[in-house]
């Protein structure tokens, strides 16, 4: 389906997030652009309306700011909403609707106070709307994204204090409670809020204008947002699915600003080009996991082999078409709590050989399972293949459904292709690596990490804190079960008249799709 005013836009199906805890959050901080290109230099200009190309959901898109689940989501929603924190460029939170907050000396009560802040129709953001917000999105007969991360809140005994005041009661001590604050997905809206799509009320730059799901949506500037008017006068949410509709759009002039681009596009456009390339380095995190609860695995002689068998280099050239940095077997690179010391991990096949002759396994045949589901995981499965051949190991690709591909992978096989994108390293402890996760598709299970994770949580003093947190991954840098060989750039594309876009802000953090900062030139 076309729409009219857009011709250029194939309306065709949707992108499918990738996962569970890996469908969105899907790029890293630091770097980008020629800061002039892509921020834009000179007196910010108020006024004109900003077309930006997304891929959606179709016909069941939702501004519920509660189901946010793809980008196109999670732009809308932070455009009409606000949360009580947020994450930075080194995925730190970031005080937004809450001025403050402050912990007992156990933590598990954390006291929040509110900023002075307005809904869209005039009535203050109170402590009443965060309580009935968190508490919908707790609810237990709905499935709201944010749920499990606000689990750690006892929500019938946290209560107002005041207008702008909450006592939060936590069921466990919880350092990094401001984590939960700025999870995603948990979006304050006014109290007793139900219907979202017609006239939704937030408290964020922009108000509600239009809507029509799989399509677009039109939101204009709110002029008493506490955090300052946007500069636009309005925001236009187009869908376009496939990339090459949003380039061919951002070219043919009927949107400014594309979202989600690949690596040969860049290339084709960047260095004076019609378009301005912004790369958000150090992004996804690119991986092959391996199950340490069963064989060759559960011998971390062979892990570390495989980990010495990777030529980190190669994978990124071929795989990602150079659009990346290299991984050291650690997620968050540049993140806060992220083990920078450690030694950059380099191919080593001697050494490999001889680990796997230790374990009994020189001649070893493993399969691994991959699938077209993200880009560049068929390449870097082709790739180690060849790789570990050199090390006498024989790699059997296996190429798996893009509709099931990470269920199947989560507790099956025993090496597969994964990623994951940006969220805070403690976040990605507690989510993939302590043995009741969830999503623990390395199947690492430790009573005695989990211990160090809850001495990190209940660590009040955040150099020690800190400390705990290196002494976790030099543990796993040493026997994990995640080859982390790459970090994705991501990509987006604008109109050389667009100013103000961020270039360090990873997807889903505080200043990635800021439009109330964008201006037109």
């Amino acid at each position: 389906m076309y729409d009219e005013r857009f011709p250029g836009l194939r309306r065709r199906g949707f992108l499918a997030a990738t996962s569970g805890a890996a469908a969105l959050a899907l790029v890293g901080c630091s770097g980008g652009t020629d800061d002039k290109a892509a921020a834009g230099s000179g007196t910010p200009k108020r006024g004109g309306r900003l077309r930006a190309a997304f891929a959606g959901g179709g016909a069941s898109e939702t501004l519920d700011p509660h189901l946010a689940n793809l980008f196109a989501d999670v732009a809308r929603a932070k455009a009409l909403f606000d949360k009580l924190a947020d994450y930075g460029a080194d995925l730190s939170a970031q005080p937004r609707l809450a001025e403050k907050w402050e912990s007992n000396k156990t933590l598990d009560r954390w006291q929040v106070t509110l900023r002075q802040a307005s809904f869209h129709d005039g009535r203050p953001v109170t402590a009443k709307d965060v309580l009935y917000s968190y508490r919908r999105i707790a609810d237990p007969k709905q499935a709201f994204r944010a749920k499990a991360s606000l689990e750690p809140i006892d929500h019938d005994a946290s209560r107002a204090t005041g207008e702008r005041s909450i006592e939060f009661v936590l069921k466990r001590p919880t350092a990094e409670f401001p984590n939960v604050l700025a999870a995603f997905g948990a979006y304050i809206v006014p109290e007793n809020a139900t219907g979202f799509d017609d006239a939704p009320v937030g408290s964020g730059p922009f108000r509600f204008v239009s809507f029509a799901p799989g399509r677009s949506a039109v939101f204009r500037r709110n002029d008493d947002y506490w955090d300052g008017a946007p500069l636009l006068d309005e925001i236009e949410f187009v869908v376009a699915n496939e990339e090459s509709a949003r380039v061919n759009a951002l070219l043919g002039g009927q949107v400014e600003y594309a979202h989600e681009l690949n690596p040969t596009t860049a290339r084709a456009h960047e260095n004076g080009g019609q378009i301005e390339i912004v790369r958000l380095r150090n992004s996804a995190m690119q991986a092959f996991c391996m199950k340490t609860d069963r064989a060759p695995f559960d011998d971390k002689r062979v892990r570390e082999a495989f980990f010495l068998i990777a030529d980190r280099q190669e994978l990124v050239d071929g795989a990602l078409s150079g659009a990346g940095e290299v991984g050291n077997d650690l997620f968050g690179k540049g993140y806060e709590y992220y083990a920078a010391d450690l030694p950059q991990r380099e191919q080593d096949l001697d050494r490999a050989r001889a680990l796997l002759k230790k374990a009994g396994a020189e001649k070893l045949k493993v399969t691994l399972d991959t699938s077209a589901v993200a880009a560049g995981f068929t390449e870097a499965a082709g790739i180690f293949r060849d790789q570990a051949a050199k090390a006498g190991v024989t790699v059997d690709v296996k190429m798996g459904s893009k509709d099931s591909y990470w269920s199947d992978i989560l507790d099956n096989g025993t090496l597969c292709c994964y990623r994951s994108g940006a969220m805070p390293i403690e976040a990605h402890l507690s989510q993939r690596l302590l043995t009741d996760s969830t999503t623990n598709a390395t199947q690492w299970r430790h009573k005695d990490f989990d211990a160090l994770y809850q001495q990190a949580q209940s660590t009040r003093d955040k150099s020690q804190r800190a400390a705990v947190y290196e002494r976790m991954q030099r543990r796993l840098y040493a026997e994990g079960g995640f080859l982390i060989w790459g970090f994705a750039d991501w990509i987006i594309g604008t109109a050389r008249t667009v100013r103000g876009v961020e270039t360090k802000a990873p997807a889903n953090t505080l200043d990635w799709a800021r439009f109330d900062k964008v201006w037109l030139a």
